[in-house]
């Protein structure tokens, strides 16, 4: 089974659970991946911003006008201010209007009529081939028409190398994060998987015993998971047990009930060995009882089949009472029983013809076979209005006592009226199963003389033309 399943592609259930609680882990991991990248290019970005505009406040404070021209001192600690390990280059612009009074000439100049008065901008551009940050501010002097614009620019290599030890930093710790989580899910899964191993642990050990245990499994206390499974688990036990009692009852019932006639057979062929006129007769009687012995135990078997309820189709009552009639015909002819079929046309309910053939054919052999001699049997189809089908098989035998009807149905039951007559004491066995197979009703009557026994079907099961019977 194990390599079927390898074969089959099927993933081990601790697999499955892993990689179903590592994909969210892994897709968080990357969210916040990318949610931390923008953090950090953020974060960077802001705070050489805030170093840069220092600088550029420091160098826009010197900016003075001295006797109507415009001075400055360039201050050496607002370019310390922008050292770094990674040497950036620095550059400034200071210009009035359009004329530069120092710094770089070519450094990119901004649209004077876009900058805010004394409110720093920031913003990158190319300069020498490299990318650059500009800080830039406008700012008014007394006495001077022009507006005066300082610029400061670095080169990029600080921020990306602090972006990229950032964003290396955060990729590690999101590894680590998801290292460790793996590394504590196995025992975490191997501890949760424990009660299904506990549950496997229950069956497998069924398989040691030399006789099989149906018994409910034993595995103690069980996640809620679990439950569901344990108890449709012991359901299956049940219902095995119970169709393997049924088999043994059924063999051990049929053995005991076939030893007689094949003793019989045994002692009359030794005596037709010997010459004995009447042997081969009390063969062919014998011979004739396990034959309905055997029929019985068969329609007894068919009739407790187990399973799913057989297929309903459309079944003309009036037709199968006339098959079974004409299958007992004889039989009541030999046993001087005359037979009378009280049927409307055309009732047909939804039902199954073969178990409803055995269910009449019983009904019918045991109001023979258990009747008086010149006795009568009645077999009426009823069907009223706002009730279902009914099928009345009556007789006018000597009947039973009221003790007895409660052991109607037992099987191998012989009751103390049906001693003198052949029989196997499976009959009303079989009606009662195939009768609880179709969802039909049994009510079985003491009408002295004989018995009354009807089988109801429920109005929804039937579908049966408006056809009337009464009786004189």
């Amino acid at each position: 089974m194990l390599n079927k399943d390898v074969r089959s592609g099927a993933l081990a259930l601790r697999t499955r659970l892993l990689a179903a609680m590592l994909a969210p882990l892994l897709a968080i991991a990357v969210l916040l991946g990318l949610a931390g990248a923008t953090l950090i290019a953020d974060v960077v970005r802001r705070t050489n911003d805030r170093v840069l505009g220092g600088a550029l406040g420091a160098v826009a404070e010197t900016v003075q006008v001295e006797r109507g021209e415009v001075t400055l001192d360039l201050p050496a600690a607002a370019f310390g201010m922008l050292e770094n390990s990674e040497r950036d280059n620095v550059y400034y612009r200071i210009a009035v209007g359009r004329r530069l009074l120092t710094g770089y000439a070519d450094l990119p100049a901004p649209d004077i009529a876009e900058l805010a008065l004394d409110a720093p901008r920031f913003r990158f551009a190319r300069y020498r081939g490299q990318d650059i940050r500009i800080a830039e501010v406008r700012r008014a002097l007394p006495r001077i028409d022009a507006p005066v614009v300082v610029q400061m620019a670095e080169t990029l290599d600080g921020r990306r190398a602090l972006q990229w030890r950032l964003m290396v930093a955060l990729a590690l710790g999101e590894l680590l994060l998801v290292g460790v989580a793996l590394f504590l899910m196995r025992p975490a899964l191997a501890w949760s998987l424990r009660p299904l191993a506990g549950l496997r642990g229950a069956v497998a050990a069924r398989d040691t015993r030399a006789t099989p245990d149906l018994s409910p499994l034993d595995t103690g206390p069980l996640p809620i998971e679990l439950r569901p499974l344990a108890d449709a688990f012991d359901h299956l036990l049940a219902r095995l047990d119970s169709a393997t009692a049924g088999m043994r009852r059924f063999t051990a019932d049929a053995s005991h009930q076939m030893r007689t006639p094949l003793a019989v057979l045994k002692v009359q062929v030794a005596l037709a060995r010997r010459g004995s006129p009447t042997a081969l007769s009390e063969i062919a009687d014998a011979a004739d009882r396990l034959e309905h012995l055997v029929t019985q135990l068969l329609a007894l078997a068919r009739a407790e089949e187990a399973g799913r309820a057989p297929p309903r189709e459309r079944v003309d009552l009036r037709e199968v009472a006339v098959a079974v009639i004409n299958r007992r015909i004889a039989q009541a002819v030999e046993a001087d029983v005359e037979i009378h079929l009280d049927a409307p046309a055309d009732i047909v309910i939804a039902s199954h013809r073969t178990l409803l053939f055995e269910i009449l054919s019983n009904l019918v052999d045991n109001a023979i076979r258990y009747n008086r001699r010149g006795g009568q049997v009645t077999l009426a189809i009823l069907c009223e209005d706002g009730e279902g089908a009914r099928i009345v098989v009556a007789d006018d035998g000597p009947g039973l006592p009221d003790a007895d009807l409660a052991r109607l149905g037992e099987r191998f039951t012989r009751l103390s009226t049906a001693r003198d007559s052949e029989g196997s004491g499976l009959g009303l066995a079989i009606v009662r199963s195939a009768a609880s197979r179709l969802d039909a009703s049994l009510e079985i009557v003491n009408t002295r003389p004989g018995l009354r026994i009807t089988l109801g079907f429920a109005p929804e099961k039937s579908s049966a033309s408006v056809s009337r019977y009464s009786t004189a």
